[in-house]
């Protein structure tokens, strides 16, 4: 570089006047100062100055930034020719000087570097005074509390954490702290370690490891590594730069180090909780050998108790949960299970056994003891007031689930709008008065057997729910999505003629078929009339040990009768009276008021046209001669309203004057 000024060839003199000066000036700073012409060749160089570049005085003088060192030149040459050409000062520049660059030290350096122009007395550029300040050892300690502070943030973000993680992400979360603390710190892998309390096998239940590294086994065990478990167990810190370096005491672990993978550096801390050791956790290096300075030690060991303190929490909360859902869970079907008994217990048969000896209910028995022992969906048909509950309770007390009570729903008596609910439970705010959430008697039966009495009167838009779950065993609540899955035998019970109904479009057709598995046909009364006096007399008994009396005999006409009468409300009739007897009885005898003797004849002596004219009658009183409507005599006998007057009109059926009118 030529520049048509002054340099120091022309009129040395000059120059060291004009440095003697800026000398003067620096003399008692620890700045590096240094004088160049405008051919950017040495001047002047102080001691400081060749202290700070590594090179000495004599070697700067007279020659040019880039002839004293290249590498340097690439960084100030620049910031010099800008100062000569411009005459303007440059202040305060910050430079990284490589570590490659000077060779008396293998520390990085950083440099503050400041540069004005020389200036002769008539104001001209003579060349440029460059001033250094090295400020590596500042900057290291700057980088080193930086560092630290952004530690420090990284564990307290860690140990923030942890205070309100719910159970199900402490795993996760510690993996995940883990890998922050491996890729902060430079390890290459950290694990954590229960110690079975029994055994004091060391299992590893958390880890992460760089790629490549290999991962720890999944346990250890105390004969493996000795001296290790036994630091472990008295609560000791280990921590070794150099694996080669330990004693011979440690051999095993010198053999475990290299063998797995080559261990050069490994730290592991313990820690108790209630005075027991409960684990550790492990810092380990393959690449490099690691130092372990204790405010290191210390700041790990701080992060290793939140770590070991979550994993507590969540073993305990888990043991809670755990306890506290069995407990919710037994205490949800007690309840259910009470409020169904309680709706029942007026309503149990009193006796223990099914009464009777004829053919046909031998052959009911037999169905029973044959399909009990099986989970398949058992169809009980039979006219109203048969006993169709007393068989289906039959069936699941002598099945493998009589050890739960058996639950009943009677599809007849709920509401259309509620049956949903109380069939598979609600979510709070489910709907409208949904205060509280409340299983279904499907949950409630978990496990038992479900008796769904009057299946037939079930709603079309829920049959294709309650197929799901006799398929499945799956269903969900209303207002959730969450799936329940349930272990439930279903029996139904109808009297109706669910064939003609599936005809009509009222039931579903898959459902109907799905239900009717084994069928089981209940007989009415009226077939079974050698069954009538054991029925009669276990009645008596029943209601003479209720109302404290002793019946020794029924008139023998009396009890004909009932045998002859075609009992259309069946064993539910036939209570009903003797029950009615008992209480008016006031002695020894016992009469049964039978109903009219024109319905006395038995069955098997009427005409179709009388037996037809005494159904249609009975059911008419029932309804209180309703003939249209939910649960009218048209809906119960399946005939069209239309249909069904005609028929009484042909038949000649008239309701009765009340006994007040005749006389």
């Amino acid at each position: 570089m030529k520049l048509n000024r002054l340099n120091f060839a022309d009129d040395p003199e000059i120059f060291r006047v004009k440095f003697n000066r800026i000398e003067q000036l620096f003399a008692q700073t620890q700045l590096g100062v240094s004088i160049l012409d405008l051919e950017l060749r040495y001047v002047h160089v102080n001691d400081r100055m060749a202290a700070i570049d590594g090179i000495t005085v004599e070697k700067h003088l007279c020659r040019t930034v880039r002839e004293v060192d290249p590498h340097i030149a690439l960084i100030l040459e620049p910031m010099l020719i800008r100062v000569i050409t411009e005459e303007k000062p440059v202040v305060d520049l910050v430079v990284e000087v490589p570590e490659t660059v000077l060779g008396h030290s293998a520390l990085h350096h950083t440099w503050q570097v400041c540069c004005y122009p020389l200036r002769m007395d008539d104001r001209t550029v003579a060349g440029a005074s460059l001033v250094v300040h090295d400020i590596s050892e500042q900057k290291m300690r700057e980088v080193a509390q930086t560092e630290r502070l952004r530690f420090e943030a990284l564990l307290s973000a860690l140990s923030a954490t942890f205070i309100n993680v719910a159970v199900c992400d402490v795993d996760r979360k510690i993996v995940q702290g883990l890998q922050k603390i491996v890729d902060f710190l430079g390890f290459d892998r950290s694990s954590v370690w229960r110690v079975d309390s029994v055994s004091n096998d060391m299992i590893c239940t958390h880890t992460y490891a760089l790629p490549g590294i290999k991962p720890p086994p999944a346990i250890l065990f105390p004969e493996t590594l000795p001296m290790w478990n036994a630091m472990v167990l008295r609560d000791e810190l280990f921590k070794v730069s150099n694996v080669d370096e330990l004693s011979d005491s440690f051999e095993k672990e010198k053999r475990y180090c290299k063998e797995y993978g080559g261990i050069r550096s490994i730290m592991f801390i313990p820690v108790s909780v209630g005075g027991v050791v409960v684990g550790f956790i492990t810092f380990v290096s393959y690449r490099v050998k690691r130092d372990w300075p204790d405010d290191l030690i210390q700041r790990l060991r701080l992060l290793w108790e939140v770590f070991a303190n979550a994993l507590e929490r969540k073993r305990a909360d888990q043991k809670i949960q755990t306890a506290l859902a069995e407990i919710k869970k037994l205490k949800d079907r007690l309840e259910a299970e009470n409020i169904y008994l309680r709706d029942q217990i007026n309503i149990e048969h009193q006796y223990d056994e099914i009464i009777g000896k004829s053919d046909a209910v031998r052959k009911v028995l037999l169905q029973v003891e044959q399909v009990s022992a099986t989970d398949s969906t058992v169809l009980i048909l039979g006219e109203t007031g048969t006993g169709k509950e007393l068989i289906a309770r039959a069936i699941h007390n002598l099945s493998p689930r009589k050890g739960r009570a058996m639950i009943k729903v009677n599809c007849a008596a709920l509401p259309a709008a509620l049956i949903e609910s109380e069939l598979f439970g609600h979510e709070k705010g489910a709907y409208t008065g949904a205060v509280s959430g409340q299983i279904g008697r499907f949950e409630a039966a978990n496990g038992s057997t479900l008796f769904l009495d009057e299946i037939g009167e079930l709603p079309l838009e829920l049959q294709s729910k309650l197929l799901r779950v006799l398929q499945e065993g799956q269903f969900e609540r209303l207002g959730s999505s969450r799936t329940v899955d349930v272990d439930v035998r279903v029996i139904a019970a109808t009297n109706r003629n669910l064939h003609l109904a599936v005809r009509e479009g009222r039931f579903r057709e898959d459902l109907y078929y799905r239900l009717n598995v084994f069928p089981v046909f209940v007989p009415p009364l009226r077939e079974r009339q050698e069954d009538i006096p054991l029925l009669v007399w276990a009645m008596v008994e029943e209601f003479g040990k209720i109302f404290g009396k002793k019946i020794e005999r029924i008139p023998k006409k009396n009890m004909e009768a009932m045998v002859r009468y075609s009992w259309p409300g069946n064993v539910r009739e036939l209570r009903n009276l003797v029950e009615r007897a008992m209480i008016l009885s006031s002695g020894s005898i016992v009469i049964v008021d039978v109903p009219d003797a024109s319905m006395t004849t038995a069955a098997t002596s009427m005409s179709m046209e009388d037996v037809e004219r005494n159904h249609i009658t009975s059911v008419m009183e029932k309804v209180g001669w309703r003939v249209r409507g939910k649960n009218g005599a048209a809906e119960i006998l399946g005939l069209k309203p239309t249909t069904l007057d005609s028929r009484i009109i042909k038949l000649g059926i008239k309701k009765a004057l009340p006994v007040s009118e005749i006389s």
